[in-house]
């Protein structure tokens, strides 16, 4: 979920407000927030006059359409748990400018979650590069220049070190672990099927990383929301936002934001297209490696297809089946819904043996 975390300053405090300043003789002291739904951000610019939670709500519902009792605002805590409606804003130290996540469901949406899956337009606003095509632009210096000035520059957030003799797995979140877009009552139900069960799995074998095209404000909040960040039973190593990213030009689709593996392998040395694997929805993000990409179908309209859908499922399998391997540079991700690991050895087997028998004697 592409959310955040909120407080307004103690209303009308002295830490509010310099000490030369009479709230009650200028008037109130103005308040803006941001609520965040449905991949939008709504500005209320001035909390003055909203009283209670309710209030806001109020506001928000003519704002977007959710009605007050379908809405949770889930930043919104007073003493360390979620606000009841009647909750006095002064009370519960909100800052200037900060942000809220809103979670909720326009009636409209609620009744289309009945139509059968089958019946509903198939709509795509996402720009991506097919599977059949290949860019070549990995090997471009301008782009190899950029890449070592994020390596310079760029400041990962590390939450946890590194294992020994662990490979990586580099994960997106919108569309890839979460629906970001339909809207709903709790994270829960926007959350990708198996997603717990699918990352306990795989640190076993993967240092795992979370890599998003948005700021690092959302992908904490977002990590928590979903229970990933607090998870017993797996860590995350370390968390990359849109600002490791670059940019590069292709001629037939203009400028595009891509998330190269250079950025961490210059960081990290102990990976590299060997011991990689970047799960995202979207190709166009791993164009800087393709080798190393995996893109894996795209979770949406969660209310409908989290019944179904098994994607981490079956993709837990294959991570757990190549962790075997010394170099994953000789696979085709592509694949990886038929891969087997009998015919990949056979392959192997046969590739190593070729190369030792040398070039075949020439005709005479």
């Amino acid at each position: 979920m592409e959310g955040s975390s909120t407080e307004l300053s103690p209303s009308l405090s002295k830490t509010s407000v310099s000490e030369n300043t009479d709230p009650q003789k200028d008037g109130a002291l103005a308040h803006n927030l941001i609520v965040k739904w449905s991949g939008k951000e709504i500005e209320i610019e001035d909390i003055n006059g909203l009283k209670t939670v309710r209030d806001l709500k109020q506001l928000l519902e003519s704002k977007t359409g959710v009605h007050v009792d379908r809405q949770k605002l889930l930043n919104l805590t007073y003493k360390g748990k979620l606000a009841d409606d009647d909750c006095v804003l002064a009370n519960m130290s909100l800052k200037v400018g900060q942000k809220l996540m809103m979670m909720g469901s326009l009636e409209k949406d609620i009744r289309t979650v009945d139509i059968p899956p089958e019946d509903r337009p198939v709509v795509n606003n996402d720009f991506d590069i097919p599977d059949d095509e290949d860019l070549p632009i990995e090997n471009r210096e301008v782009y190899l220049n950029k890449i070592a000035r994020r390596v310079k520059e760029y400041k990962i957030e590390v939450i946890n070190p590194s294992r020994p003799g662990k490979k990586l797995l580099v994960l997106d979140i919108d569309y890839t672990l979460f629906d970001h877009r339909t809207t709903a009552e709790t994270p829960a139900e926007l959350m990708r099927p198996f997603l717990h069960e699918f990352l306990t799995a795989a640190y076993d074998d993967y240092d795992i990383a979370i890599w998003s095209a948005t700021s690092m404000k959302w992908i904490r909040e977002k990590m928590r929301l979903l229970g990933v960040s607090s998870n017993s039973a797996y860590k995350i190593a370390f968390h990359l936002d849109y600002l490791a990213m670059i940019s590069v030009h292709t001629p037939k689709y203009g400028v595009v934001e891509v998330k190269p593996l250079g950025v961490i392998w210059g960081l990290y040395p102990n990976y590299s297209v060997k011991n990689t694997i970047m799960i995202d929805d979207l190709r166009r993000n791993f164009m800087m490696n393709p080798q190393s990409g995996l893109r894996i179908r795209a979770f949406k309209s969660a209310h409908s297809n989290r019944q179904s859908d098994r994607e981490l499922l079956n993709l837990s399998g294959y991570l757990r089946k190549i962790a075997k391997l010394d170099d994953f540079s000789k696979l085709n991700h592509r694949k990886w819904e038929s891969y087997d690991e009998k015919s990949h050895s056979n392959k192997r087997m046969r590739s190593q043996s070729g190369s030792r028998a040398g070039p075949s004697n020439p005709k005479r």
